[in-house]
């Protein structure tokens, strides 16, 4: 069954024999019961049946059975949110002594994780610029490094990493993968050897903006030995945002594909205005990752950036002309968003690292809804002749 029918005809998950819910579905319940203990204490309850909804749900469990094989995995673990899914996977394969490294072409809360959080538990790191291969390969050959975690495409400079090549190098010195795939989505990158995937399940996957989510994709000795961290750690995901989200996949291919083919119309008319500087985009030709981007994925997302001509004072008079996208920080969502990039994205990298990562004063992230592409070009292009004349 091809994926695109996949979406569509969902994995079931059936309840054993005498295995109820105490509240109907969707399974909403806390408590899950069977009709004796003897049931309860069996091979089959023990491996498949429900108990308690910290542990486990019927809900949540097709969600986690429907994204594992979008990934190409065969097990996952659904938690609260995006951080939560990042949390689990790294702290999960981290101890005193160990080394994490990550990338300044990076999630802010993630460098904020590691650099302000993880370090306090006696963690070390190395932050380098995920196009610094002869760097990765020399840190990874260290006794100490264990972990890396990193983003294909990056947040928010839509950059891609050479996978093939991180990959390689991990398999090597025997350092475990975690790769954010919220920009790449559920359908990118499952063909390479990464360990663990993780997920805001609040963007493409969910596609609406109004349900929070996150997810560990994985094989299923990876996520077995997750799932004790995820129960203790309480970051359950709510049945509730489960469904909602179930319900957003259905139509998941459809929204990626026009989202994509969006954000390139406007990606090359943006590479072409006289007020654009510079168009950070991997479906654009031109683009340094476009290469590696077409090896790697299928179809480009949502998210593109781009630096005005001018300084941060312009960037912000853009930003308030525009009508049709709303000044907020997600992606994946129906409508269309924009984002100061330094101030969002960046306010904790030094001057330095900004200009390591390539992020200016004018530099502007956007997140292409699905509204028509005539209306929002021209809603960037009045918003412009205001700010330029």
């Amino acid at each position: 069954m091809k994926k695109e029918t996949r979406v569509t005809h969902q994995p079931k998950v059936k309840l054993l024999e005498g295995n109820e819910s105490l509240v109907g579905p969707v399974y909403r319940s806390v408590k899950f019961t069977f009709p004796d203990l003897g049931s309860a204490s069996s091979k089959d309850a023990r491996s498949d049946g429900f108990d308690y909804t910290r542990d486990s749900n019927p809900t949540t469990r097709q969600l986690e059975l429907l994204a594992a094989e979008l990934q190409d995995r065969d097990d996952a673990i659904c938690v609260s949110t995006g951080m939560a899914a990042i949390w689990l996977a790294t702290l999960s394969n981290l101890s005193v002594g160990d080394r994490i490294v990550f990338f300044a072409e990076s999630y802010k809360p993630t460098r904020s994780m590691i650099r302000d959080r993880l370090s306090r538990f006696g963690i070390n790191f190395s932050m380098l610029s995920v196009h610094d291969l002869d760097a990765i390969s020399e840190v990874f050959s260290d006794d100490d490094t264990k972990l890396v975690i990193f983003e294909s495409p990056t947040n928010p400079l839509v950059q891609i990493p050479d996978l093939s090549a991180i990959v390689k190098f991990a398999k090597k010195y025997n350092v475990k993968t975690i790769l954010d795939n919220t920009f790449g989505g559920l359908h990118n990158h499952g063909d390479y050897g990464i360990d663990l995937f993780v997920h805001s399940l609040t963007k493409y996957a969910s596609g609406h903006g109004d349900v929070m989510g996150g997810i560990v994709i994985g094989d299923q000795q990876q996520i077995k030995e997750l799932k004790p961290w995820a129960v203790n750690m309480g970051s359950t995901l709510d049945p509730g945002a489960a469904y909602l989200i179930l319900r957003g996949l259905r139509t998941y291919y459809l929204r990626y594909q026009r989202h994509s083919e969006t954000a390139l119309t406007l990606a090359k008319f943006l590479q072409g205005h006289s007020c654009i500087e510079r168009v950070y985009y991997p479906g654009l030709e031109e683009d340094p990752g476009h290469t590696l981007a077409v090896q790697q994925m299928d179809t480009f997302g949502a998210v593109l950036s781009f630096d005005l001509r001018g300084d941060s004072q312009i960037a912000q008079r853009f930003i308030d002309e525009l009508e049709l996208f709303a000044t907020a920080s997600s992606i994946g969502s129906t409508e269309s968003l924009v984002a100061p990039v330094r101030r969002y994205f960046a306010s904790d990298l030094s001057d330095e690292e900004l200009s390591q990562v390539g992020i200016t004063h004018s530099t502007i992230r956007l997140s292409v809804g699905l509204e028509d592409a005539g209306d929002l070009i021209s809603d960037i292009e009045k918003a412009l002749s205001r700010v330029f004349g």
